[in-house]
């Protein structure tokens, strides 16, 4: 498997790629492959990595800029997809840890995301009560953070529009 950024060529690929692999997901909507295609035309992808297996891409992961108390230097993790035939094999995790990487390669102060603890755990992620995001159950915003705000910050975060 390779990892490497996305190129223009990829575009209908992660297309596809993301609309198979949140098809009949009980926490999608099915917006996610529109997601991804806005951010990109705004030009908001900071890192958007594929896995590449035997020239096809079977794996997606972006990662986004997200507003929080006035602070840059925050991002969000999302959408991740993988092929739902090679999904428990690893390839979302390579994926996600080498897009944390270059956020903390470029500097980032640290990323959100949304979904199961248990899973961005591992990651180390984790509930912290000074970011906050409005409608899910709290548990399953969370966020790594590498370098600690300044004391007494704390509110909600904003993902880019693209996410409606």
């Amino acid at each position: 498997m390779i990892l490497r950024p996305e190129s223009p060529a990829d575009r209908a690929a992660i297309f596809s790629l993301t609309q198979l692999a949140f098809q009949g997901h009980p926490h999608s909507d099915g917006s996610e492959p529109r997601i991804i295609d806005a951010l990109r035309d705004a030009k908001a992808l900071t890192i958007s990595i594929v896995a590449e297996l035997d020239g096809r891409i079977v794996g997606h992961a972006a990662f986004s800029p997200v507003e929080w108390c006035e602070q840059s230097g925050w991002f969000g993790l999302g959408p991740v997809s993988v092929h739902p035939d090679l999904q428990g094999r690893g390839i979302g995790q390579a994926l996600i840890e080498n897009g944390l990487e270059q956020l903390r390669v470029i500097g980032a102060n640290g990323c959100v995301v949304m979904g199961d603890p248990a899973y961005y755990g591992r990651f180390g992620f984790k509930q912290d009560a000074r970011f906050t995001y409005p409608g899910p159950p709290p548990e399953y915003f969370q966020v790594l953070v590498w370098h600690e705000p300044r004391q007494g910050l704390g509110g909600a975060v904003r993902y880019h529009p693209a996410f409606g």
